[in-house]
């Protein structure tokens, strides 16, 4: 797959009806172990805001914000209140740290699995909670942050990914997403910690501090969690795989899902990382490489991140006073868990796309909204104390877009991503979606309090207009994933509309072609144990009207499955 030469069937197909097991406790205690990966992530977006409104935090690394924070002036513009890049770049400092790492964590995934690489990823956090605690000076407080990237690109690269493989395609989604729940009780714990400590002296030390505390649950879980059957058997151990793959199935009629493994890890060995890279930019690849790149891309351009980081500083500006824009940060991050068990619920029901696209209707109207409050409000009242009912109103519309973003582009976002390689370049796939994510969390960042400050309330509008774009995109080019196995996943492009003409029609051939022979002899081995022993259980409507990826398929359900159910 490295170069070119003829066209090669990509991944595994056609024997997912023969898929065993479902959902167990073993499954169940890895997920929520694991996620705790995302408890990294989520306490530090939650915590960065309330500390930054710290006026005990500002005077010591922040002065000149400080001073301006203090200031009365009539003529004051609220929107640049905190418009200082020192202060930005605490925040977004991070992100490009876990940009630099997540090449690096991919490595570590491919070559010693993501056992390995969750246990850095909780290694560095804790190491940069220390330092941030303890800060001295503004340098030692930028360390501190770089640290917490490593240890977020680590998390990010790895947990996710590892959810997917563990879980079984039936219940993937909602087990994915126990990554995302655990960032938003992360970020929601972080907003309770900072309203708890606001009255105390220097009381910022502990909102950093207690970072340490996921991070050494993420540390431990790593060392006592098994790794994934798929990293495992990529790796050469199909002895240990199988048995995992046993365990956490429940059963050990693991036959058809362990081929499929074996299959497209015997294709994965054949490249090297390097060589994944570059099959990533291969025409037979770019559905993977354009869905890897924009769909992380365009979670940072909703906004939500910007908002998440600055809520209390965006209240502090509004009048509500410090003690008023911490509480509200804390609603909206009660907002934000709520509708992620949602998005827990909905994922393998209604489907990622239906997700999607729902979702980026809310936020669209939330922003617009929020845009056209803050613009007339402003205009008239010319101050930064507005009457209390303008910042209700304010916080309700927060509220909506974030509840739209919590069930769809948040979650989504590392879940789609973690789904839509092949095992050939999954690593490298899934590492370009988090350093995307990562590099536009920097640019966010970095840009947010200038944005606001020059576009003023236009910058919702801006916001709103990329909510628009994205949820077209989704429209067009994402294609629906919900229960569809990974090592299977690549005939969803062959079927799709649009990106089975941008692959071309010999990859699709070969591609399908595999699917019809895996499925056509796995059919023939039904029927002849059917012929064998005949059972009234099956009869032929019955066969014939079995889903595809169904977990309870009976042996000769194949032979009406024989190939693969359209997607669009």
């Amino acid at each position: 797959m490295g170069g070119g030469g003829p066209i090669s069937p990509i991944g595994a197909a056609g024997r997912a009806s023969q898929y065993k097991g479902g959902m167990t406790t073993s499954v169940m205690f890895i997920a929520v172990v694991a996620a705790s990966g995302g408890l990294l992530f989520g306490y530090d977006l939650g915590v960065t805001g309330g500390v930054e409104a710290s006026d005990s935090f500002l005077s010591k690394f922040f002065p000149g914000t400080y001073e301006a924070k203090q200031a009365a002036a009539d003529d004051y513009n609220p929107y640049c209140m905190f418009d200082d890049q020192l202060l930005a770049l605490f925040t977004s400092s991070l992100f490009i740290a876990g940009m630099v790492m997540a090449p690096v964590a991919s490595v570590v995934t491919r070559k010693w699995g993501r056992k390995v690489t969750m246990l850095m990823g909780g290694l560095w956090f804790l190491l940069g909670s220390t330092l941030n605690a303890a800060a001295q000076n503004l340098a030692m407080l930028i360390l501190g942050r770089i640290c917490l990237g490593f240890g977020i690109g680590c998390a990010n690269q790895s947990v996710p990914l590892y959810l997917s493989e563990m879980a079984p395609s039936k219940y993937r989604g909602g087990l994915n997403m126990m990554f995302q729940l655990a960032t938003t009780i992360g970020i929601l714990v972080a907003q309770l910690i900072n309203y708890a400590v606001q009255d105390w002296d220097e009381g910022w030390r502990l909102s950093l501090g207690l970072g340490a505390v996921p991070a050494c649950i993420l540390t431990l879980g790593s060392i006592i969690l098994p790794d994934s059957p798929n990293s495992l058997i990529e790796r050469g151990k199909n002895e240990q795989g199988r048995k995992v793959l046993a365990r956490i199935r429940g059963t050990q009629q693991v036959d058809a899902e362990y081929e499929d493994i074996c299959e497209a890890a015997a294709s994965a060995t054949k490249v090297t990382h390097a060589q994944a890279w570059r099959n990533l930019f291969r025409r037979h690849y770019r559905p993977s490489l354009v869905l890897a790149t924009w769909i992380p891309t365009f979670q940072q351009w909703t906004g939500m991140n910007a908002i998440m980081f600055y809520v209390p500083i965006l209240f502090s500006s509004l009048g509500t006073g410090q003690k008023g824009a911490l509480l509200n940060a804390v609603i909206i991050a009660g907002v934000n868990l709520i509708s992620t068990f949602v998005a827990i619920l909905l994922v393998d029901k209604a489907g990622r796309r239906k997700l999607f696209l729902s979702g980026g209707l809310q936020m669209f109207t939330a922003q617009i909204a929020v845009g056209i409050l803050l613009g007339v409000s402003f205009s008239t009242y010319n101050t930064s104390n507005l009457p209390e009912s303008i910042t209700y109103v304010a916080l309700v519309l927060i509220c909506i877009f974030v509840a739209g973003f919590a069930y769809s582009w948040g979650p989504l976002t590392w879940l789609v991503p973690s789904e839509i390689q092949t095992l050939e370049t999954r690593s490298a796939g899934f590492s370009l979606s988090v350093s995307m994510n990562f590099l536009f969390s920097f640019v966010l960042g970095q840009c947010f309090l200038t944005m606001l400050c020059s576009m003023e309330y236009g910058v919702f509008l801006f916001f709103a207009a990329m909510v628009a774009i994205m949820t077209a995109f989704v429209f067009v080019l994402v294609p629906e994933t919900k229960g569809v196995p990974m090592e299977e996943i690549y005939t969803v492009y062959c079927e799709h509309k649009v990106w089975g003409k941008v692959i071309g029609p010999e990859a699709v051939e070969a591609t399908m072609a595999l699917a019809a022979t895996n499925s056509g002899s796995m059919a023939l081995a039904a029927a002849e144990m059917a012929l064998a022993k005949p059972s009234p259980k099956f009869s032929h409507s019955t066969t014939k009207s079995t889903p595809r990826g169904s977990e309870d398929a009976a042996p000769d359900a194949a032979a009406a499955d024989a190939l693969p159910v359209s997607k669009e």
